[in-house]
């Protein structure tokens, strides 16, 4: 699994980016892809866990999403994850 955690600068020409990138995660959970993903309550960012075997598959599905390079959002970390309980 990998986790990838988004930061926002309070730009809200990001939620112009927002319902495309939904409509994408709710593809990818159908597809197994993403286990878990939102905004923290505090509106400062995001946490995304996905549920892929690689790093390549992990970094494909981030560059496929443009929502990533929006104006308001960065990448703040990408870390591979061993969860001991799921």
């Amino acid at each position: 699994m990998f986790l990838l955690e988004l930061s926002f600068d309070g730009n809200p020409e990001r939620l112009k980016h927002r319902p495309a990138h939904r409509e994408v995660l709710a593809g990818l959970k159908e597809r197994g892809l993403v286990a878990l993903a939102g905004p923290y309550a505090d509106e400062s960012g995001a946490l995304l866990i996905f549920d892929v075997a690689t790093e390549a598959e992990f970094e494909e599905l981030v560059a496929a999403d443009p929502y990533y390079r929006a104006p308001g959002v960065s990448i703040a970390a990408k870390r591979e994850w061993n969860p001991v309980i799921r």
